[in-house]
């Protein structure tokens, strides 16, 4: 609960990303956007030319706002970062990570010990113990853990997760997922970091882990999986497919197909939920478009269909600038976390399960053992 950690409501939040590579502009201009509650206060990479374009990038952002700014601190090193942090030269009240996936375990680590609150992109580690390890330490240090889910505030997704609360579907016989995207060689060979098991996961754990949120959130509890995993078409150590077959401890059946191969570019990212009174298909590269809407009875949500459409720049969406609304008002007490680190546990726990169960060649049943 809020009263557990220190409440921020009387100054800005001071924010610092570490990581300043891809995914890092949405987070920069989702945090200008909420200026009148945070500020961020330090960039943090090993690459300097990826610093130079984090400042640019925000300076973008805030000259769009016409709001002036102090340009952030800038380190190459996190422990430097967290020095300077606990020494008292700089403030920050906020770390997010925006690194490769398997280095978040042992930075949220050293993070919390220097009593700064973390958030992680995902997927939030790669191996279940580095997730278990991860929470545990935030809980020692009382800090607040959040893993980035942005795809919950998707206008599209809120207004289905509406009526899956109202029970408008009765009961679900069958939900599907599809993932089926464009990721060519040059795009791993950018860093010598994607497509390895330790540091980046495959299509599953990496560009498909929202999806896999989505299928606990939305739905419930999985109960078992089964899965298969290749490496087709790209030279990566990780997988470029996935096939998934799930069933939720409510008794529902799924599927769920992923593919980094598809040609030529980005082709859906998609859910469809089948029950007995209600039918609906979101669809769309990001889950952005409402293709199919249909209920036994009418309701008043029905007439938001059409406005909770919305066209994307990127596959990322436009869930960054809500999730971080959610994260702010946490830290001033006024909110509970929508996807904090036990939340983030549920998503690595299936992904963890899909790949013993490829591994292994058999149905992995969940809870996993701690």
């Amino acid at each position: 609960m809020a009263n557990q950690f220190e409440i921020i409501n009387k100054r800005k939040i001071n924010v610092a990303i570490v990581g300043c590579g891809r995914i890092s502009k949405n987070h920069i201009n989702a945090i200008a956007l909420h200026f009148e509650s945070s500020i961020l206060v330090a960039f943090c990479d090993t690459s300097l030319e990826r610093l130079k374009e984090a400042q640019r990038l925000l300076n973008e952002a805030y000259k769009n706002q016409d709001i002036k700014n102090t340009p952030p601190e800038e380190f190459t090193d996190l422990k430097e970062m967290l020095l300077s942090a606990t020494s008292g030269a700089i403030k920050i009240d906020l770390i997010v990570l925006a690194t490769p996936s398997g280095f978040h375990s042992k930075q949220v680590i050293e993070i919390a010990k220097a009593g700064i609150h973390v958030c992680t992109e995902k997927p939030m580690a790669t191996t279940w113990s580095d997730g278990l390890n991860m929470v545990a330490a935030c809980d020692k240090a009382k800090v607040r853990l959040f893993v980035v889910k942005q795809n919950r505030f998707n206008s599209t997704i809120q207004l289905v997760k509406k009526q899956l609360l109202a029970e408008r579907f009765g009961k679900l016989s069958i939900v599907n997922v599809n993932v089926f995207w464009h990721r060519p060689q040059k795009y791993y060979d950018q860093d010598n970091w994607r497509g390895t098991w330790e540091l980046d996961g495959g299509a599953l754990m990496n560009q498909a882990s929202h999806y896999v949120d989505l299928l606990d959130w939305l739905i419930g509890p999985v109960g078992s999986i089964s899965a298969s995993i290749a490496t087709i078409g790209r030279n990566i150590e990780v997988e470029d497919s996935a096939a998934l077959q799930l069933k939720w401890k409510s008794g529902t059946l799924g599927t769920m197909a992923v593919s980094m191969l598809t040609y030529p570019k980005n082709l859906e990212g998609s859910i469809t939920i089948i029950g007995e009174k209600g039918t609906v298909r979101i669809g769309g590269p990001a889950v952005n478009k409402i293709d199919h809407w249909v209920f036994s009875e009418y309701h008043d949500d029905d007439l938001l269909v059409e406005n909770a459409n919305y066209d994307i720049s990127n596959i990322y969406g436009f869930g960054h600038p809500a999730y971080y609304a959610n994260v702010f008002k946490t830290l001033q007490g006024k909110e509970e976390p929508v996807c904090d680190g036990r939340e983030g546990l549920k998503s690595l726990e299936i992904l963890i399960a899909a790949y013993r169960s490829a591994k292994l060649i058999k149905t992995i049943y969940l809870p996993l053992e701690k």
